[in-house]
């Protein structure tokens, strides 16, 4: 009775009662094979009840994909199942397929789409509303509004308004053609000159209206004020408005960019328009915000006190400096946030900075140095800070002071930050005291070069050796020398062996290079090496110790392979043949032979180890021509 529909329905319903979706699923399928396509509309309506009772939308959406094949006229149905479910990427497309259909009306597809662009991904959105607006003219003010509702939905304000401008345009341009069919005067239709006017005028507001736009969004974005405030440009009491406005809008705990820009900018603004009175209310209100960071704070302060330098009032600025770095009754640790920056501000370097720059060029001595004192009790200072201090004790010839400078600074800081105070209080020290106080400026050293990391030890054992020539004993600036050999970066040792060699060389000798020359060439690694025994060998043989110079150039040919080190073996033979003989120049290229097999058998065999990797990774035979075998691959190994 596979025929019979009624044996079917009464099936199904059973299945479905049982709660077996597979099952059902299935049964409902087998129905829809058995029975004639004219009675399926019979099968149908109950499957679709199933579906859309299912947990999951993916097989109610197939199903419906199917029926759709069957009876395309009842794709509203579906879409709006698909709309019930979320599935609006699809619902849009439904309905975008559907919309030649004379009976089918655009406003559901528009505010679908409109009211969910990021959803609907799968139109170009504009271009079905636009060709709505050529095809429906009397639903322009609609779909216009769907438009728009789309562009600020996405987040493209700009093209909100280009949509505005092209409806106010095609309504003039609908308004002067309706005017020229009637035959009526366009110069005397009032309307037509007020919709001109209008036009006009929005035409001019843009920016301002996409501004307005932009802060509502945002208000406080500080760089849209800023923007809106460059529009009103010429227009003072406006632009007074609009910083009045930014500033009492403004959370500066939400505030995109740096708010007190604003604070600053609206008092350059009276400042510029010679209202000091005005300018200096403004800081002092700027003053009191609660900032996020003290750096914001601390700016307002600083602009402040330049403000007040630009008109010379220099009495002035120095109070407000100090008033800005006072000790707050309630002190609080800079990074403190649980804190108003107000009563972080006193430990902002940016602040003490300018203040000991404004007590050097107009304070006092005494009151200078209390400034650069109170910043190294505050744990603030930058080694700059501490070099600037000392420089400025220097040049009020108070050096013993500014050597205590020094030594302070030396104690707040570790490697590297403290290279440039040793580096400067050394150079400072022999410049004053010169041999005067040697052991003092040894113990500097000493205490410079403890744990120095080898990236800086170079400029201060230099200075070091500098100071034994001149003010102490050669053979300490010789240990000096030595030391650094080993204490410099790696890079550097070749440098500073030939230093080394050249100070030797110059106060006791060139014979007393030789363990010199010897140590280097144990220590540089073989690039440098070779250059040391060329140089040590060419020694030797100008002080006639021909024997000694061949020993070198033996012991050097062991790192020289003849392929790659042609310069050496080339010097070895001119030496052989200036001071040699027919049997010294047999053994050099005997060496040679012997270098060369040396080097060759070590290539070869790092060749095999590598071919033999090679063959183990993949797990395969390699099978090689004969031919190559020998001569390519392993040369002289092809007798093994």
């Amino acid at each position: 009775m596979h025929k019979m529909p009624r044996i079917w329905i009464d099936y199904c319903q059973f299945m479905v009662s049982q709660c077996k979706i597979t099952r059902s699923r299935r049964t409902f399928d087998r129905a829809l094979r058995a029975l004639p396509i004219t009675q399926h509309p019979r099968i149908w309506p109950l499957y679709l009840r199933f579906a859309h009772n299912l947990p999951l939308p993916e097989t109610a959406i197939r199903v419906y994909r199917r029926y759709l094949k069957l009876s395309p006229e009842n794709a509203e149905e579906y879409i709006d199942y698909l709309r019930s479910v979320g599935r609006l990427d699809e619902a849009a497309i439904r309905l975008a397929a559907v919309v030649n259909d004379e009976n089918f009306l655009w406003h559901e597809l528009c505010d679908l789409i409109s009211q969910n662009p990021d959803k609907v991904t799968s139109l170009n959105v504009g271009a079905i509303i636009r060709g709505g607006l050529t095809r429906f003219t009397d639903q322009l003010g609609k779909l216009w509004c769907s438009l728009a509702d789309y562009y600020i939905r996405s987040g493209h304000f700009e093209k909100v308004f280009d949509s505005y401008a092209q409806f106010e345009e095609s309504m003039i341009a609908a308004k002067m053609e309706t005017t020229s069919e009637l035959g009526q005067d366009e110069d005397g239709d009032i309307d037509l000159e007020l919709r001109l006017a209008r036009f006009e005028l929005l035409i001019t507001r843009r920016p301002l209206l996409l501004n307005s736009v932009l802060l509502r969004q945002n208000p406080h974005n500080v760089h849209e004020w800023h923007k809106r405030v460059k529009l009103y440009e010429g227009q003072p009491r406006q632009i007074i408005n609009t910083y009045t406005e930014a500033v009492q809008t403004i959370d500066p705990m939400k505030a995109t960019g740096k708010p007190h820009t604003l604070w600053v900018s609206f008092a350059r603004f009276y400042e510029d328009n010679e209202q000091l009175d005005d300018a200096r209310t403004i800081f002092e209100k700027a003053t009191k915000v609660n900032y996020k960071q003290v750096d914001d704070l601390a700016a307002v302060w600083c602009e402040y006190g330049e403000m007040e330098l630009r008109h010379e009032n220099y009495d002035q600025a120095l109070r407000i400096l100090r008033k800005a770095t006072a000790i707050p009754a309630r002190k609080a640790e800079y990074f403190d946030s649980s804190e108003p920056v107000q009563n972080r501000v006193y430990k902002s370097l940016k602040v003490w900075s300018m203040l000991a720059d404004l007590e050097e060029s107009l304070g006092t001595f005494q009151s200078t140095k209390a400034v650069y004192d109170r910043i190294i009790d505050l744990r603030i200072a930058t080694p700059q800070i501490i070099i600037n201090y000392a420089m400025f004790l220097e040049e009020h010839n108070y050096f013993e002071d500014s050597f205590k400078a020094y030594e302070r600074g030396i104690a707040l800081f570790k490697w590297p930050n403290v290279h440039d105070i040793w580096n400067t209080y050394l150079t400072k020290f022999i410049d004053r005291y010169g041999g005067k106080k040697l052991e003092r400026a040894r113990d500097l050293f000493e205490q410079a070069l403890d744990r120095c990391p080898a990236k800086y030890a170079k400029t201060i054992y230099l200075l070091y050796a500098k100071l034994e020539e001149e003010y102490g004993l050669a053979r300490h600036a010789m240990a000096v020398y030595e030391r650094a050999t080993a204490a410099v970066e790696p890079e550097e040792q070749h440098q500073m062996f030939n230093i080394y060699i050249k100070r030797a060389a110059e106060i006791y000798g060139v014979t007393h290079t030789r363990a010199i020359y010897q140590k280097a060439i144990e220590v540089l690694p073989d690039e440098h090496a070779r250059d040391m025994c060329l140089r040590f060998a060419d020694m030797e043989s100008k002080l006639g110790e021909i024997d000694r110079a061949r020993a070198i150039y033996s012991y050097c040919s062991q790192i020289c392979d003849p392929r790659l080190t042609a310069h050496f073996w080339q010097t070895w033979k001119e030496f052989e043949i200036r001071h040699g003989n027919e049997d010294t120049i047999r053994e050099m290229l005997r060496i040679k032979r012997s270098v060369q097999a040396t080097y060759n058998t070590q290539v070869n065999f790092m060749s095999s180890q590598m071919l033999k990797a090679t063959i183990n990774a993949t797990g395969t035979e390699v099978q090689l021509e004969q031919k190559s075998v020998p001569t390519a691959v392993f040369g002289g190994l092809k007798d093994d």
